[in-house]
C-alpha cells in the first residue's frame, strides 16, 4: 500500500511540475503531464531508498527552525564580511565527522550545510562519515568553535528527527550484500 501511495505521489508531483513548466492549467497539460510522468517512472525508475528509522514531527520542526535561524544568521554574517573594510576573511577547508547512520540523512546533512551561507561541502567520505567543508571566516578560535558547534547541533537534531536508536531498523545495503557474497 505504501509503495502505491508513493508512486501516486510521484506521478502527481511530476504532473504538477509539468503544468508549472507550461504555465497554464488545462486538460491537455494534465493529460500530457500524466503521460510524461508515466514514461519517466516506468522507463527511468529510481532505485528504492531505504527508510531505516521513523520521522519525529516535533524534532523535525525544531530542525527546520534551527536551520532557518542559521540561514538568517549566516546570511547577515556573510553580508557583513562582504562590506566591512579591511582585508578579506581567512578561509579554510575543515573536516567534520558525522555520526549519522543513514545515507539518506547524511545527504540531508550535506544539503543543510550547503544551504548555509559561508559553507560548502567539497567532499564526503561516506565510509568514514567525514565531510570536508570550505568555510569562510576561520580567522579566530571562536569562529572555528562556532562552525563545529553548528555541525554538532545539526547532527544532534538530525538524529533526534530521523535516527533515534529505539526506532532504528537498518536495512541491508547492496554494497554489504555484495561484500558478504565475496566473502563466501
Amino acid at each position: 500500500m505504501r509503495r502505491i501511495a508513493l508512486r501516486a505521489w510521484v506521478l502527481c508531483w511530476l504532473v504538477l511540475v509539468w503544468i508549472f513548466l507550461w504555465g497554464t492549467f488545462s486538460a491537455a497539460n494534465v493529460v500530457s503531464g500524466l503521460a510524461v510522468a508515466l514514461v519517466i517512472t516506468v522507463l527511468l525508475p529510481l532505485p528504492p531508498v531505504p527508510v531505516e528509522g521513523r520521522i519525529h514531527l516535533l524534532s523535525v520542526l525544531r530542525l527546520i527552525a534551527t536551520v532557518a535561524y542559521y540561514l538568517v544568521l549566516s546570511s547577515v554574517q556573510v553580508a557583513w564580511l562582504a562590506v566591512k573594510p579591511g582585508p578579506p576573511p581567512l578561509t579554510a577547508v575543515l573536516r567534520a565527522h558525522l555520526a549519522l547512520k543513514s545515507d539518506l540523512v547524511l545527504a540531508l546533512a550535506v544539503n543543510i550545510m550547503n544551504l548555509t551561507p559561508g559553507n560548502i561541502v567539497l567532499e564526503i567520505d561516506q565510509a568514514r562519515r567525514m565531510i570536508y567543508v570550505h568555510v569562510i571566516d576561520v580567522g579566530s578560535d571562536r569562529a572555528l568553535a562556532r562552525f563545529y558547534r553548528q555541525v554538532d547541533q545539526f547532527q544532534r537534531l538530525l538524529i533526534a528527527a530521523f535516527e533515534r536508536d529505539a526506532d532504528w531498523r537498518p536495512s541491508a545495503h547492496p554494497v554489504d550484500a555484495v561484500e558478504e557474497e565475496a566473502d563466501k
